[in-house]
């Protein structure tokens, strides 16, 4: 793998990639009108990036962009960068209000506005499931009412998550996304995952009463640039303490099993879904290996810093001071890919060692990003 000498390496490299996967996806986006909420969220960042630089590069009519986002975690740097552009519209808004008249027809939407980091949504409940139901019930009704006066919508993705899944029995690893799941609806993380239950209730109902073509992501373990280093995911955290020279700390005993998805892998899945996917389905969209260890990963980590940056931290063990810190945490996570390759041709290419690597460049050249 060729050298990236830095952040804008690293993101020109994987934009490149995107649009080289999607060479039969994204022209189906060409002079539509799309709209992404949370737009300026950590998925946001390749999904905005990659239609714009369609519309660059692609030679075909460009897509009509809106972004709309409450901005409630601060406006990145590449926001502002973008906001000038013909082909973009910015729209400040929180999706939990009702949708804001200007939005005028739309051709594609995208809801990917949410609170979905653990240890942020579990100090806002009551925002987190209000985004994930009343924001998708919002959106719904508007894809309804348009598609009633005589505007077919053509696309529309729900981000639900695996987290939909629960803590799975050890038989349903790989899980496929007929596995029912194993979910307590009144613990610590039950505001999310049952709120992205309910979503993907909403969204097949709306697809079955009013024709609409919506259809389900369930993202697993997703990381990569445009996630801020203090997000609170593992490998977010994991980098900050390489970032920032600290021992990398585990707040379990590192046994519970993941695997990660690199951010540009992931986007290429959620367009499939959003041109290709079929009304009423869910797709799971990650990696299916390897399935590692949080002790493992946090090795893995520590080695890419050193290999990098001459990091010179230790992996320890420590003590959260969140009580129910691992309180309905999954032990395994591992997707069932077999719907998404055989009907979207979704195949995860970039690994997780370089995938890390990637991540540390950009958070080391993001300021921004760090300690925000």
């Amino acid at each position: 793998m060729a050298e990236l000498a830095g952040a804008d390496a690293v993101v020109n490299t994987d934009l490149t990639y995107i649009r080289e996967q999607l060479d039969t996806e994204m022209p189906r986006l060409s002079g539509s009108r799309l709209l992404i909420t949370g737009g300026a969220g950590f998925l946001g960042y390749y999904m905005v990036q990659a239609v714009l630089r369609q519309n660059d590069e692609g030679g075909r009519e460009p897509v009509e962009l809106t972004i709309l986002d409450n901005f409630m975690r601060g406006t990145p740097p590449w926001i502002a960068r973008i906001s000038e552009r013909s082909d973009v519209k910015l729209l400040t808004h929180d999706i939990r209000q009702p949708l804001p008249d200007s939005l005028g027809q739309l051709d594609f939407i995208v809801h990917a506005a949410g609170i979905a980091s653990p240890h942020v949504y579990r100090r806002h409940p009551l925002e987190t499931m209000d985004a994930n139901v009343n924001g998708l019930r919002y959106l719904l009704d508007e894809a309804a009412r348009q598609t009633a006066e005589g505007h077919q919508i053509s696309g529309f993705l729900f981000y639900s998550s695996s987290e939909i899944y629960g803590d799975p029995h050890p038989d349903a690893i790989p899980t496929p996304e007929s596995y029912r799941g194993n979910v307590s609806c009144t613990g610590p993380r039950a505001c999310y995952d049952e709120s992205k239950r309910y979503g993907e209730t909403l969204a097949v109902t709306f697809a079955d009463q009013h024709a609409l073509p919506i259809a389900i992501a369930r993202p697993f373990n997703n990381y990569g640039p445009g996630m801020k280093v203090n997000d609170g995911r593992v490998i977010a955290d994991f980098c900050r303490a390489v970032i920032e020279g600290r021992d990398i700390t585990m707040f379990s005993d590192g046994s519970p099993r993941r695997t990660f998805c690199y951010v540009a892998d992931a986007v290429i899945g959620y367009y499939k879904i959003l041109t290709r996917g079929l009304p009423g389905e869910s797709y799971n969209i990650g990696s299916d290996g390897p399935e590692i260890s949080m002790a493992e990963l946090a090795r893995l980590v520590a080695e890419a810093g050193r290999t990098l940056f001459d990091y010179q931290g230790e992996v320890v063990l420590g003590k959260s001071n969140d009580a129910e810190y691992m309180t309905d945490n999954p032990n395994r996570r591992c997707p069932d890919l077999t719907k998404a390759r055989t009907e979207l041709d979704y195949e995860p290419e970039v690994d997780l060692l370089e995938g890390i690597r990637r991540t540390l460049i950009w958070y080391r050249d993001n300021a921004a990003a760090v300690g925000e």
